[in-house]
C-alpha cells in the first residue's frame, strides 16, 4: 500500500519536471533578431522613368541626285558648320549633259535672231505695199498676203523665244544637279555614322541617309506615362490646362547609364496630350543644356522628377518581403512574429513608406527575415531605425 502511494506521488513530480523541461527547451530555441519600431518620417524622393536622349535637331543628309561617291571630306564624330562640304558625287554624265544643254541654248538664241530677221523683212514688205494699194497700183490681195507672212514670222519668233526659255531652264536644271553633287551640312552639328563610303552608288531613294548631322548643344530626353499615371499627374499637379501643369513641374534630374547624375538639371517642356494607341502611353519631353557635349543621340538613362511625401509611416526596406504578389513584414507580438500584409507607397532612401498594414510604434523585425516563419518565437534586439537604414546598401 505504501509502495502504491509513493508511486502516485512520483507521477505528478515527473510530469511537473517534464513540463518545466519543455518550457526551458522552448525558450532556448528563441533566436535573437534586430527589431525596430515603425516611426513617422518626412521624406522626399523621385518619380523615375526610363528615357532615351536625342539631339534637338537631327538632320538626315541625303543626296538629291544619283551618282557614285567620289570624295568623302569628313569623319564620323567631327563637328561641322552649316554649309561644310561633306561628300562629292561623280558628275561626268551631268557635265556632258550640261554641255549639250548649253549648245541647245546657243541654237535657240540663233533661232531667235533668224526669226527676228524674218519679222523685220515681213514688216518691210507690208510697209512697202500699203501705199501701193492706196494708189491702186496693186491689189488688196497682195497686201493681205504680206500681212499674213508678217503674222507667221512673229509667230515663229515667239516660238523661238519659248524654245530659248525651255533650253535655258533645262541648262539651269542640269547645273543645279551638278551643284547637288556637292553634298553639304544642312546645320551646325556632329557628323554621325557614315553609311556609304567612296565609290558607293547612292541616290535619293537609298534606305539609309549618307549620314546624320546632329545639333547636340541642347538635347531632349523623352519619357512616357501610362494612362493611370497621366490621370494622376493631371489631377494632382495644379494648373488649368496641360501647359500650365507642365510649367509647374520642378527641374528634373537625369541619371546616366553609370548610375550617376548628369551635371545639368532639365526642364519638362512639352507633352503630347494624346494617348498613343499602340503603346497606351503619353510622351513628355525634357530639355537639357549639353554644354560639354557629353550627351549624344541614343544615350539612355532615367528621368527623376522630385516627389515630396510629407510625414509618413516608415520601416526599413530590409524589413519587407514579397510573396505571391503581396508585400509583408514580420510584426512582433508577445515575442512571436506575425506575417503582416502591408501596402507600400514607395521605397525611398532605403525606407519603405507604408500606407496600410501597420501603425506607428509597431515592433517590426528589421532584417534576417528569410530565416523566420509565422508564429516563430524570437528574442528582440531593438535598434534605432535611422541608424540601421544608414548601414544598408543603396537600393538599386
Amino acid at each position: 500500500m505504501l509502495k502504491s502511494r509513493l508511486l502516485l506521488f512520483a507521477i505528478p513530480s515527473v510530469l511537473l519536471f517534464s513540463c518545466q523541461s519543455g518550457d526551458k527547451s522552448q525558450v532556448s530555441t528563441a533566436m535573437p533578431f534586430p527589431t525596430v519600431k515603425a516611426i513617422q518620417k518626412e521624406l522626399s524622393g523621385y518619380y523615375t522613368f526610363p528615357t532615351e536622349i536625342s539631339g534637338q535637331n537631327n538632320n538626315q543628309v541625303r543626296p538629291k541626285i544619283s551618282g557614285y561617291i567620289k570624295e568623302v571630306y569628313v569623319d564620323e564624330g567631327q563637328h561641322v558648320k552649316a554649309g561644310t562640304l561633306l561628300f562629292k558625287l561623280e558628275t561626268n554624265i551631268l557635265d556632258q549633259t550640261a554641255g549639250a544643254a548649253q549648245s541647245q541654248v546657243t541654237a535657240s538664241q540663233a533661232n531667235i535672231k533668224t526669226a527676228e530677221a524674218q519679222v523685220k523683212a515681213a514688216q518691210v514688205e507690208v510697209d512697202k505695199l500699203v501705199p501701193l494699194v492706196e494708189k491702186g497700183i496693186i491689189s488688196e490681195i497682195q497686201l493681205e498676203t504680206a500681212r499674213a507672212n508678217l503674222l507667221k514670222a512673229k509667230g515663229q519668233l515667239s516660238q523661238a523665244k519659248a524654245g530659248l526659255d525651255v533650253s535655258r531652264a533645262n541648262y539651269q536644271g542640269i547645273n543645279e544637279n551638278i551643284k547637288f553633287s556637292n553634298v553639304k551640312a544642312p546645320i551646325d552639328g556632329i557628323v554621325g555614322k557614315i553609311n556609304y563610303k567612296q565609290g558607293a552608288l547612292v541616290g535619293p531613294n537609298n534606305p539609309n541617309p549618307l549620314t546624320t548631322v546632329s545639333d547636340i548643344s541642347r538635347v531632349f530626353a523623352y519619357f512616357s506615362l501610362n494612362e493611370t499615371q497621366y490621370i494622376n499627374f493631371f489631377q494632382i499637379v495644379k494648373g488649368k490646362d496641360l501647359d500650365e501643369k507642365i510649367s509647374k513641374i520642378p527641374p528634373v534630374e537625369l541619371e546616366l547609364a553609370n548610375g550617376k547624375n548628369f551635371d545639368e538639371l532639365g526642364k519638362v517642356e512639352a507633352g503630347t496630350g494624346q494617348i498613343d494607341p499602340s503603346t497606351g502611353t503619353i510622351q513628355f519631353r525634357v530639355a537639357f543644356e549639353n554644354k560639354n557635349k557629353m550627351l549624344n543621340n541614343g544615350n539612355s538613362g532615367k528621368i527623376k522628377i522630385p516627389r515630396y511625401y510629407g510625414m509618413q509611416t516608415v520601416v526599413p526596406e530590409s524589413a519587407t518581403f514579397e510573396q505571391q504578389g503581396f508585400t509583408y513584414v514580420y510584426k512582433v507580438v508577445n515575442d512571436t512574429v506575425r506575417m503582416t500584409p502591408v501596402e507600400i507607397i514607395d521605397r525611398v532612401q532605403n525606407y519603405a513608406i507604408i500606407k496600410t498594414g501597420i501603425q506607428i510604434g509597431d515592433m517590426i523585425v528589421a532584417s534576417g527575415i528569410m530565416n523566420l516563419r509565422p508564429g516563430m518565437p524570437i528574442t528582440s534586439k531593438p535598434v534605432a531605425l535611422d541608424s540601421l537604414v544608414q548601414t544598408l546598401k543603396p537600393i538599386q
